[in-house]
């Protein structure tokens, strides 16, 4: 089995921008709005390390920081965390052209997303 990688994060919280502001100051992040997404900024990674970003959170999930990591069959994935111990928190979700994911709870409560992809 071959080792899946961390592909992206989110920093979410229930004032996006005061939230963006915020990272953006203290790390002189580059952050770039999403159209089409409410208070959604992608942080310009620069090439090292890798990319994510800071915004808000959804009403049912105001306030979370989660990493995603990249697996070939996001269905097959949650299936094996259900029967870990964890629990599916958002299913399979496609938004067109740009990404497919999920998210889900681990046996500690934390949230991990994942994303689908080669």
């Amino acid at each position: 089995m071959s080792v899946k990688p961390i592909v992206h994060f989110e920093i979410m919280g229930a004032d996006g921008a005061a939230l963006k502001d915020f990272y953006t100051k203290l790390f002189d992040w580059k952050t770039e709005a999403v159209e089409g997404f409410n208070e959604y900024h992608m942080v310009d990674d620069d090439g090292v390390g890798i990319g994510g970003a800071v915004g808000q959170g959804s009403e049912e999930m105001p306030n979370y920081l989660t990493l995603y990591i990249q697996v070939p069959d996001i269905d097959a994935h949650l299936e094996r965390v259900n029967e870990g111990g964890g629990k599916t928190v958002m299913p399979r979700t496609e938004i067109p052209d740009v990404v497919t994911f999920a998210l889900f709870a681990d046996p500690a409560g934390n949230i991990v997303g994942l994303t689908e992809g080669e």
